[in-house]
């Protein structure tokens, strides 16, 4: 409950952050096959929560392209729910993440209803199967936008529509939510507070310190994702 207060804090201040680090948290609490299910439910609600709280802030415009890539991305996904070697989503989002931060901006028609679309369809098939694309649609976003706020609800509701396909596609492949229940309600309402604190906290931030803040983050969690990597093709 207090990863899940501190890591929504974290995602509502910072930008992103908060959902890989739960990921990372409840690796050492929950069985393998539950995590990516689990996770996503309370995610789901966490970005939920985030994004009801700055509906005013959000670029409906870019969510009217997201939402279509998420139905075809989890389609595509729900279809194949193959398994992929981990190391290979773990360096191509690290390597991406990378370059949306300190490499060149992409061109303006990246931004564009079919960009956005693309890149939505591509994200939500990655996520089914590691969970760590947070960083990726966060990256991506932040480029469309310079407002912090902005920045933060368009990520919140991208994530919110990201999650919810897999509460679908993981009951039809057999996965029992209901023995979980209790635990993800518990989690989303305590990560709930530790949004409403961050965004507290982003009030004070302007919008120059948060975008390299911003940066920093997204380069850890890039860099974290290239060891892990390493660590799956050593081992």
């Amino acid at each position: 409950m207090l990863a899940s207060v501190v890591t929504s804090m974290i995602t509502a201040s910072l930008g992103a952050g908060g959902g890989l680090l739960l990921l990372v948290l409840m690796a050492l609490w929950i069985p393998p096959a539950a995590i990516i299910p689990v996770h996503g439910m309370v995610q789901l609600g966490s970005n939920a929560g985030r994004a009801t709280l700055t509906w005013r802030h959000t670029d409906w415009q870019a969510m009217a392209a997201f939402a279509p890539g998420v139905l075809v991305g989890a389609g595509i996904g729900a279809w194949l729910l193959v398994d992929l070697p981990e190391h290979l989503w773990q360096l191509t989002i690290a390597v991406f993440v990378l370059y949306l931060c300190w490499g060149p901006a992409l061109p303006k028609g990246a931004f564009g209803r079919t960009g956005i679309f693309v890149a939505s369809a591509i994200t939500t098939f990655a996520s089914l199967f590691v969970g760590a694309t947070g960083p990726l649609v966060a990256a991506f976003i932040k480029q469309m936008h310079e407002d912090r706020f902005k920045t933060v609800a368009t990520f919140a509701t991208a994530m919110s529509l990201q999650h919810a396909p897999k509460a679908l596609v993981f009951g039809l492949a057999g996965f029992v939510f209901h023995e979980w229940l209790v635990f993800i309600l518990g989690m989303i309402l305590f990560g709930f507070a530790g949004t409403w604190i961050g965004l507290h906290l982003l009030k004070n931030l302007q919008n120059r310190h948060f975008h390299r803040i911003f940066n920093i983050m997204l380069t850890l969690l890039a860099l974290r994702l290239l060891w892990q990597a390493g660590q799956s093709m050593s081992g």
